[in-house]
């Protein structure tokens, strides 16, 4: 019996848990198998869905529960392995699939693990729809709709699903450009792209130094990848490197060092991209659409540029959401979600990193005069586990301790407190002129949090 004791299983991206644990057990992936199935079923003629994942442990016992879910019902599941997250979305739309799955947690530790869906067109899977999943499962309707004894599901295995991956992000990359003579520090998390990105960057002409390329099912983002970023950026010193590029576990985040080893992270990937597509004149509503955390210097640097940027909530799906509302092709988030609306349909690492290669090509600049219009304002980030999540204006503690910083920042920064989407987490953004004055005032509100709802 599958509990159901969550207002809604899916969070905001997918289904994610402590692997073996609820939600991400066996049996919620069976069953999330069995009810998408009765709902894409509800077409006529046959139906496939694309299934991927990362290099966790847990994939194998997920994807095996989601096949037998899917084949119950009457799909057919294409299964491509280990490949980063844009490239399900995009194999997805090749295949003109039902959907598409993928088995991860993102840039958590490798004992959680996720489940979430892309729809035919390569967008994660509307609101509507997950809640209809659910509702099939919590009213069991599966049942009552299983296919004829000779119409269940196959399984097939997507041989070159990494090799079309691969061709469709060079395809983003002029062809008279190449990448001779560059190289790079590449850290690919032991997570999905360990295999795509060294290969997408050496078949262009690069020199390719790849760290975090041995997954073993428990290693991924472990103290590497777009996460933890400095190990690369020393490597580029080291190496003498032109750039280096750091991906999360499922290949859909990107962060990079220049040169001279300093880290440039998703909002300045942003500007860097926005200045580029103003100048060739791509830039839809000559706008990009950030997040609340999206550093008030970057957002100032742009103005200047005459560029303005629009802050949805923080997520790639209500960056994404706001790009479809307001027509716009660009947008991202301060941690190195890229959306590239130009190219793809989804924020994706290795696309994003080799964009900025182009640009690096095509100008005859470093990364670092790339960068160096961007006036970024000092920002502390703190992360507090804790125990629930209230609604934060019931927290005494912690709006007083909100008001305190708010004050004393006079309107020259930014306080933001939110839950984590994904994790038992509150995160605390604190943004201003004064390194040590937004320390202090994070350290404050943390102690508030912890004090009231710590874990």
């Amino acid at each position: 019996m599958i509990s159901m004791k969550r207002k809604n299983l899916f969070g905001t991206d997918g289904v994610r848990g402590r692997a073996n644990h609820e939600p991400m057990t066996v049996e919620v992936a069976l069953a999330l198998g069995r009810a998408a199935g009765t709902v894409f079923r509800r077409r006529a003629g046959k139906h496939r869905v694309v299934i991927g994942k990362d290099t966790r442990l847990s994939g194998y016992m997920f994807e095996n529960a989601l096949v037998a879910g899917l084949c119950s019902m009457g799909v057919d599941t294409l299964m491509v392995g280990p490949l980063p997250t844009p490239g399900v979305a995009y194999i997805t739309r090749a295949y003109r699939a039902d959907a598409g799955i993928v088995i991860s947690a993102s840039h958590n530790p490798y004992f959680d693990n996720g489940i979430k869906f892309f729809s035919p067109d390569g967008f994660k899977l509307e609101d509507g729809i997950e809640w209809e999943i659910e509702a099939v499962i919590r009213e069991g309707r599966f049942r009552e709709q299983l296919p004829a004894d000779d119409a269940l599901g196959k399984n097939f295995k997507v041989e070159d699903a990494q090799g079309r991956y691969i061709e469709f992000v060079k395809a983003t990359f002029p062809r008279q450009l190449t990448l001779g003579g560059m190289r790079i520090v590449l850290d690919c998390a032991n997570g999905a792209s360990y295999r795509v990105a060294p290969l997408t960057f050496q078949e262009l002409g690069a020199e390719v130094k790849a760290l975090n390329v041995q997954p073993n099912g428990l290693n991924i983002n472990l103290n590497c990848g777009a996460l933890h970023p400095e190990a690369m950026a020393q490597e580029v010193i080291e190496q003498g490197a032109h750039v280096g590029i750091a991906l999360d576990g499922d290949g859909d985040r990107v962060i990079l060092a220049d040169e001279g080893g300093r880290v440039i992270d998703g909002d300045m990937i942003l500007a860097i991209f926005a200045k580029d597509m103003a100048r060739r004149k791509s830039l839809a509503g000559n706008a990009v659409v950030g997040t609340l955390m999206t550093n008030l210097g970057v957002i100032k640097s742009l103005a200047k540029e005459g560029i303005s940027v629009v802050q949805a909530s923080v997520g790639d799906r209500h960056v994404i959401a706001e790009m479809r509302k307001s027509g716009l092709n660009l947008g991202g988030e301060q941690n190195g979600h890229i959306m590239l609306f130009e190219y793809s349909t989804t924020d994706d690492g290795l696309m994003a990193a080799l964009q900025v290669l182009r640009i690096m090509v095509e100008t005859g600049k470093p990364l670092s005069e790339l960068a160096s219009f961007i006036h970024r304002f000092p920002q502390r980030l703190i992360n507090i586990a804790v125990r629930e999540k209230p609604p934060l204006e019931n927290l005494r503690q912690v709006q007083t301790s909100i008001s305190s910083a708010q004050k004393a920042l006079g309107g020259e920064g930014r306080v933001l407190v939110r839950y984590s989407g994904t994790e038992r987490i509150c995160r605390v953004m604190v943004e201003g002129e004064n390194q040590a004055q937004i320390g202090g005032l994070a350290e404050s509100i943390a102690e508030a949090i912890q004090g009231e709802i710590g874990h």
